[in-house]
């Protein structure tokens, strides 16, 4: 809107003495010009004269709201996605639930859960015999080293998801461990020290009511695993002390060179 002045005198404009109230004030006795003081009032007297003067006010148009339908679909949408990234999600935290199994006669499995009742994010079958590891856990603390090597060519595969590693025992190499995959037989031990929290034993061979038990008695020992993150390329898991005291038994560590 373009807006002139009357006068020179004069610098109010036309419009502003509708709703602004202008009183005169004299400055000095000897002077002779007289200033123009502004008052702005927000009392019912400038709604009253908008009014008498035929003024239209304009009334912003209210905030649009959504549909109760829509909010309704949204949140139940949110809640349906965090449910699900509860149930199926694959990372591991802090702290994991990790289980060492084996038949006597066999190989060591190693695998880590973020819970009990998940399907276990990191499986790997080790080299070294059942009986070696027993061995060398008798004998006081026990220090796993799982290497990878870096592929140049091969990039974005997290660490947890390497197939093949190099297996070192308190310095010692124990040939070579292979990832896998949860299967039927391994989940079946999982589920059968599920309610475990810590501790180690014997099951036997036909421990789930299968098989003539020819494999000989199975061998576990189970706890909960301080996870720690070193960078995209190590990790390392240390067996947690119920009481506390002392340092871990087990440690496993992983890296990418």
């Amino acid at each position: 809107m373009k807006i002139i002045a009357k006068s020179s005198h004069d610098s109010s404009f036309s419009f502003s003495r509708r709703y602004f109230n202008w009183k005169k004030k004299v400055e000095d006795d000897d002077d002779d010009d007289e200033g123009e003081i502004l008052t702005f009032s927000l009392s019912s007297h400038f709604c009253d004269e908008a009014k008498e003067a035929g003024e239209v006010r304009i009334v912003p148009p209210p905030r649009k709201k959504l549909p109760v339908v829509s909010v309704s679909r949204l949140r139940s949408a949110l809640s349906v996605f965090g449910k699900n990234r509860s149930v199926y999600r694959s990372g591991l935290g802090t702290k994991v639930v990790g289980t060492l199994f084996g038949y006597k006669s066999g190989h060591i499995h190693f695998a880590f859960q973020e819970e009990a009742k998940l399907s276990p994010a990191f499986l790997i079958q080790l080299a070294m015999p059942t009986s070696v590891l027993v061995k060398e856990m008798a004998s006081g603390l026990v220090r796993i080293a799982l290497e990878c090597e870096k592929k140049t060519g091969k990039k974005g595969v997290k660490l947890l998801e390497e197939p093949v590693w190099r297996t070192y025992c308190n310095g010692k190499k124990c040939g070579f461990a292979a990832r896998r995959e949860c299967g039927p037989e391994e989940w079946k031990v999982l589920k059968s020290v599920e309610p475990i929290s810590m501790g180690a034993g014997v099951l036997p061979g036909n421990f789930d009511g299968n098989g003539d038990g020819s494999e000989g008695e199975l061998m576990y020992m189970r706890a909960r695993f301080e996870r720690v993150i070193g960078s995209k390329d190590s990790e390392a898991f240390y067996m947690m002390n119920p009481d506390g005291a002392g340092g871990p038994e087990l440690s496993v560590y992983l890296i990418r060179v």
